[in-house]
């Protein structure tokens, strides 16, 4: 499994009151604790309002100043994304693009003849598709783009896009159905999820979160944001 911690993210209510208030020492403890149980990538993600650039740097600063670990770049504007990327000492993820408006125009020419990997969400301009079916669809056109580019498979984590179960039980079985699905038309791409969103508003979290982990990973899903 591609492990991507999560913690350094605004959008964590005590993570968000460390950037507002520019807390080094805790964010240089969430970096510190997640790189020494060994995650892959590390989701750098400011969510703020106003100055995002101008935090990311500050934030990817701190980050590569204690852990040698690729960083993930997270944030709903694929130009700050690109923008952030001369902040970085090596390639990671970004995260994310998807069909939605000019994303894939912005993100995939920057990285088309580097070494960076990008997270693609499989939703477009419609918004989320409600079937499995629909999803792939999404997956075929974003590959389509990504072949344009000469991007390879390897470097893609597409995003099923798991909807919490209080809201739509057969969550699983859309997101399963289209992780199945996908890997039998492109062996080479990850697959990778927000997992605790599948949990979002129910109790017992933590065991739903593992069940669906494992579920996950037997219909393919070989990384995750956690």
């Amino acid at each position: 499994m591609i492990i991507i911690g999560e913690k350094v993210n605004g959008a964590i209510p005590k993570t968000g009151k460390a950037i507002a208030e520019h807390d080094e020492d805790y964010i240089k403890y969430l970096v510190k604790a997640q790189s020494e149980v060994g995650v892959n990538y590390l989701d750098c993600c400011a969510s703020v309002q106003d100055g995002e650039l101008e935090t990311l740097e500050w934030l990817i600063g701190l980050i590569q100043g204690e852990s040698d670990t690729p960083i993930c770049i997270d944030s709903p504007s694929p130009q700050a994304c690109i923008d952030a990327i001369k902040f970085c000492k090596r390639p990671g993820i970004i995260n994310s693009v998807s069909m939605e408006g000019d994303k894939i125009d912005t993100v995939f020419p920057v990285i088309a003849d580097t070494d960076w990997k990008c997270v693609a969400l499989l939703c477009d301009d419609k918004g989320l598709p409600r079937t499995a079916e629909a999803r792939i669809d999404v997956l075929k056109r974003t590959m389509a783009r990504a072949e344009e580019f000469g991007i390879a498979q390897d470097r893609l984590f597409i995003d099923p896009l798991v909807e919490t179960l209080g809201a739509n039980p057969d969550s699983y079985r859309i997101f399963a159905d289209t992780c199945i699905k996908a890997k039998e038309l492109y062996p080479d791409i990850h697959i990778t999820s927000g997992l605790s969103n599948i949990s979002f508003g129910l109790p017992v979290r933590k065991v739903i979160n593992m069940a669906f982990l494992a579920l996950a990973m037997d219909a393919g899903m070989d990384s995750a944001i956690v």
